[in-house]
């Protein structure tokens, strides 16, 4: 994820849409993929005036295909008749070493496809970074909890007396 920051400063094009914060929390990343979505027209010009949300969505490898089930897009109020419907499920493009990859993660090794980041890239293309991940246990969100706090007081007090 750092190397798609690094790009948004120097690239006037690349934009954050939407970004799932929980998954970092919830999820123990061990790798992240970026992959294409198809869109409509109307979701790409929705998704432009930042109205997404992947929180709870996840994505799933059926039928030898990459799915993203369950993200919200909102409805764009200037297409009338062309209006996208706003949970669809929408088809993410990865190569097909990819998506047999992501396929034996999910199948053999009981791993989940959880997206992270939703962004327009350098070129105006709407990408999604997907994670491949293992659920975390209630003592180890603990454990992430308590470093997070550790640091934050680390911070401060580094704040306070430097």
């Amino acid at each position: 994820m750092a190397q798609v920051k690094s790009s948004a400063k120097s690239d006037p094009n690349y934009k954050v849409i939407a970004e799932n914060r929980r998954a970092r929390f919830d999820y123990a990343i061990e790798e992240d993929i970026e992959c294409g979505i198809i869109l409509e027209g109307s979701e790409v010009k929705s998704l432009r005036e930042g109205g997404a949300n992947i929180a709870e969505s996840y994505a799933a490898v059926e039928d030898g295909e990459l799915w993203l089930v369950n993200s919200y897009v909102a409805p764009y109020k200037q297409a009338k008749t062309f209006q996208h419907e706003e949970r669809r499920r929408r088809k993410l493009l990865v190569s097909r070493k990819q998506l047999s990859d992501l396929w034996n993660a999910t199948q053999r090794k009981g791993m989940t496809l959880v997206p992270l980041v939703m962004y327009f890239n350098h070129r105006g293309m709407a990408k999604l970074k997907i994670g491949i991940a293992k659920g975390k246990k209630l003592h180890d969100k603990r454990e992430t909890s308590a470093k997070r706090d550790w640091n934050r007081q680390k911070q401060r007090l580094m704040k306070d007396h430097g």
